[in-house]
């Protein structure tokens, strides 16, 4: 224990005491949230103000240290502001060099004592020298980690008793109670360092914590859509199969070449077909054998279905109202589901956040696609706490990018919330009402 515990002392305090650290400047994100009323920048001079208090207080050290006694003659002059200088330096330099401003300060207290044994009794010892000495042990924990303010303790006090048994015969004096005290001062602020670092290890597993949920979210959705677009795909490629399968028989003897071409194309089709249900079995899941439990002949919603699930909506508890506007006409089965899905998201966000809200769906044909609009109005009563909130968004964002549409998802000046997204349909056909 005695060997770890050099060892630990040595790596600390011995090995690069010098090395340059210096110390950053406040966090902007922290000052624009606990001074949001300073301009910017007054905000990027705020963020020096430790420094700037350091350096201030290195001066008021020099200052008060090196004020002429009773002696002015030029060499207690120039003793004067050497002591000055030696007790001022290590404030300052623990911006720069914490554990090299300890050994400094260190030096600087023997020096004092050396001068007020020998020279004059111009100072003490445990006057003015050591109150700065450890007003820098102090800042170097602040600075460093916690275990440094044992380390430090014991070394000033080990060489402060030794020298004082040597030089009062034995005696320690006030030693005691001004190890005691520092020893308090010192233990507290390696409290407050431990509290901070332990806050920041908070703060930083909560972001790593939010963004891998939002990252998990994000890959659920997609494999949700995925899963879907492989029900739309699927399907046209299953008819595909199938009319290259009966195309020859549609014709009396057709040619050799022509009946081996068809065949070919549904092979084709086959081989993806597999290939598509086998990727997305690895990309939804786990298990590659989750899609097989699920009915690969149920249909995917359409808009078609629209009435249905507000039907469903009402139901449940929120007023909705549904407006189409522009030539109903049926759009690519992909448009088609992501339209519904965003609808009946939002509608759904719009039961768990809104509740006693009413609410409204705006769809729209135009010539280049469909325009989409839901909006609530504010909750009349309080909405119960929903761990899932804003996933929802993920999921919507994500079918408006895959098909190059935009969204806009935001608060109402009402209290309310609205979506609004536009999905291109360039291959929309004219025909049957949606």
């Amino acid at each position: 224990m005695a060997h770890g515990a050099l060892h630990t002392l040595r790596q600390d305090l011995c090995v690069d005491a010098f090395a340059f650290r210096p110390m950053p400047p406040l966090d902007d994100a922290k000052l624009a949230r606990r001074l949001p009323w300073l301009p910017g920048r007054a905000r990027r001079w705020a963020s020096w103000l430790p420094h700037c208090a350091v350096a201030l207080l290195a001066v008021i050290i020099f200052l008060g240290s090196a004020a002429p006694g009773y002696d002015t003659s030029p060499v207690r002059g120039a003793i004067d502001v050497a002591l000055a200088l030696a007790v001022a330096v290590p404030p300052l330099l623990v911006l720069f060099r914490p554990v090299g401003a300890f050994w400094l300060s260190l030096g600087a207290v023997a020096v004092w004592w050396i001068g007020d044994r020998f020279l004059s009794p111009y100072a003490s010892v445990w006057g003015g020298a050591f109150a700065i000495h450890l007003v820098v042990m102090t800042l170097v924990v602040l600075r460093t980690r916690p275990r440094l303010a044992v380390e430090m303790w014991v070394i000033t006090f080990g060489a402060g008793t030794l020298l004082s048994l040597v030089a009062r015969g034995g005696a320690l004096g006030d030693m005691p109670p001004v190890a005691f005290f520092s020893g308090v001062v010192l233990v507290s602020a390696a409290a407050v360092r431990a509290w901070r670092e332990e806050r920041r290890q908070v703060v930083e597993t909560q972001s790593v914590t939010a963004e891998e949920r939002s990252r998990r979210t994000l890959l659920e959705e997609r494999a949700l859509i995925a899963r879907e677009l492989h029900d739309v795909v699927a399907h046209h490629m299953s008819v595909i199969a199938i009319q290259a399968e009966a195309a020859p028989y549609r014709v009396a003897d057709p040619p050799p070449e022509l009946a081996k071409s068809f065949a070919t194309i549904r092979e084709n089709a086959v081989a993806a077909l597999t290939e598509l249900r086998r990727i997305l079995g690895v990309v939804r899941s786990e298990d590659p054998d989750a899609f097989a439990e699920r009915d690969p002949e149920a249909p995917q919603p359409t808009l078609a279905s629209l009435d249905s699930l507000l039907e469903s909506v009402r139901g449940a508890g929120l007023t909705v109202e549904a407006v189409i506007t522009g030539a109903a006409r049926t759009l690519p089965q992909g448009v088609e589901l992501s339209a519904y899905r965003i609808v009946q998201e939002a509608l759904s966000n719009a039961l768990r956040h809104s509740p006693g809200a009413e609410a409204r769906v705006e769809v729209s044909y135009v010539l280049g696609g469909i325009g989409l609009r839901i909006v609530n109005g504010a909750p009349s009563r309080l909405a119960k706490p929903s761990p899932g909130a804003g996933h929802g968004l993920l999921g919507m964002r994500e079918r408006v990018q895959m098909l190059g549409g935009e969204m806009t998802a935001e608060p109402t000046q009402e209290g309310g919330f609205e979506v609004a997204a536009f999905l291109p349909a360039a291959n929309a056909t004219g025909g049957g009402a949606a």
